[in-house]
Parts: C-alpha cells; sequence; structure tokens
C-alpha cells in the first residue's frame, strides 16, 4: 500500500486527460507516507486524516494550506526518518498548492 503525490494546476480529470494540469509528481515516498497517516484521525480538525490510502482524494488550495501546516507539525514530531522524508516531501507539493488559487494536491492511494 502507498500513497503517490502529484499537484496540478487546476481540478484533473478523474478519466482522461490529466496530464493536461499536471505540473509535478512525488513517487517514491508512498509506502512511507501511507504509514505515517495511518494513525490520524479521520474525524479530527485535520485534513491530512482524510486522505484514503486505498483511493484517491484532491485537496485544493484552502485544504492543502491546513494539510500543509499538519504535515510540517507531524514531520517535526517524527521519530522514524522514512515517515518523516515522506512528509516533508508531502510538505514541498502542498507549499505551491497553497499558494496557487485554483491548484489541486491529487492523493492516488493504492
Amino acid at each position: 500500500m502507498g500513497i503517490e503525490l502529484e499537484l496540478h494546476s487546476a481540478r484533473p480529470a478523474r478519466k482522461g486527460p490529466a496530464r493536461d494540469t499536471f505540473l509535478r509528481g512525488s513517487y517514491e515516498h508512498g509506502e512511507a507516507l501511507a504509514a505515517a497517516l495511518s494513525g490520524l484521525d479521520r474525524h479530527g480538525s485535520g485534513k491530512l486524516g482524510w486522505v484514503d490510502p486505498y483511493g484517491d482524494t484532491l485537496f485544493n488550495e484552502q485544504e492543502a494550506e491546513v494539510a500543509r501546516q499538519e504535515a510540517a507539525a507531524l514531520a517535526e514530531g517524527c521519530g522514524d526518518a522514512r515517515h518523516k522524508a515522506a512528509l516533508l516531501d508531502l510538505a514541498g507539493l502542498l507549499d505551491p498548492c497553497a499558494a496557487t488559487p485554483g491548484s489541486y494536491v491529487w492523493f492516488l492511494g493504492d
């Protein structure tokens, strides 16, 4: 199980040419990211608990702003080097998304 990440300039098409909006992706920390997010409460106040490790999840720029802060806090308190690297990589995609109206981060679960 893993979660791949993609940054898009607009809402990506779930079917068809999602590459039209694709800016960059992250595919090397999938399993570590899924593990780092696995203990989060889906019903809590954060956004990262909403990420479905088995399906796809989209965050717009407002959701990315909240998730960016959450990922940074999780990375700071993380003792596992692989999980920390995955969370910092996630924050690296959430930052430009939060700063760009109309953009999205797409979490692609297994």
